[in-house]
């Protein structure tokens, strides 16, 4: 078997796990042996190698380091993630990794803002919501999909993002009160990036066009815009111009009836300090 034969004909996680092994067996060490020295469970490595799990990405960069193969596995990982994420996010996630410009509008804390922790806990919950019983193992690679998408906040060119959140996003917490004070933290921290803009939609501010969905607007370097809306089992993605006009001019509506960013980050640190209260 060689490089150039690990990829013919197989799914990017089935490529990234044969190449896992490819890499332990040339370097001549059983898997025991790569347990014992990574500090990695002998199963979990086993797993990943079989394409039964996806980890994160901080795996692949110290198995990366580990033999010496660049960023060999990082890329072939980020490849794999993108089967994670369903047939009709697929096209919004490629334009969302490349956007220069993105707008949104969200009624809950979204995934680019989330911390690990967060985003398992809400997972868990649709998952049980969806199927009584949760799958772990779907829920660890939602996760660490999730988690790599949050690449793109510090990738250069950084993209310019604003986010705007209605209050009610975050005002409902999930059930462990450490895990939501450190999201609303990580809500506080990631207002203070240079490359973002985080507002809070009070509910003071009354009705609005973006009641029932989520909207995303996003530039790329060249072409027009395209818009995301997304609500409760529907997501569409256009680049319709008076379709995306028309959510342009109601994004801007609900703007400038929204905290200013210096306000917004107020409000937040008011709430965390409530939680840890």
């Amino acid at each position: 078997m060689d490089e150039h034969s690990l990829g013919e004909g197989v799914s990017k996680r089935v490529l990234l796990g044969r190449t896992l092994r490819f890499l332990r067996e040339k370097a001549g060490k059983s898997l025991g042996q790569l347990a014992e020295e990574t500090s990695y469970d002998k199963s979990y490595l086993y797993r990943l190698e079989t394409g039964e799990r996806l980890s994160k990405r901080a795996v692949m960069e110290d198995l990366d380091r580990y033999h010496g193969s660049g960023d060999l596995l990082v890329g072939l990982w980020s490849d794999a993630r993108k089967e994670v994420i369903k047939g009709k996010y697929q096209g919004y996630m490629e334009l969302e990794s490349t956007a220069r410009v993105m707008w949104k509008f969200q009624l809950r804390v979204p995934g680019l803002l989330q911390t690990e922790e967060y985003a398992r806990a809400v997972l868990s919950g649709l998952s049980r919501a969806q199927t009584a019983v949760g799958n772990g193992d779907v829920i660890e690679e939602q996760v660490a999909a999730r988690m790599g998408r949050q690449e793109l906040l510090h990738r250069v060119p950084t993209p310019h993002i604003r986010v705007i959140l209605d209050e009610g996003a975050v005002r409902r917490p999930v059930p462990d009160t450490k895990v939501w004070a450190d999201q609303l933290s990580h809500l506080v921290d990631s207002a203070e990036l240079p490359s973002v803009a985080l507002q809070v939609l009070p509910y003071t501010a009354g009705v609005h066009d973006l009641m029932n969905s989520d909207l995303t607007l996003m530039w790329q370097r060249v072409g027009d815009p395209v818009a995301y809306v997304e609500g409760n089992g529907f997501g569409e993605l256009t680049d319709d111009p008076d379709k995306v006009l028309s959510f342009r001019l109601s994004y801007d509506l609900v703007r400038d009836a929204a905290l200013t960013p210096q306000e917004s980050t107020a409000f937040l640190k008011r709430l965390l300090k409530e939680c840890r209260t």
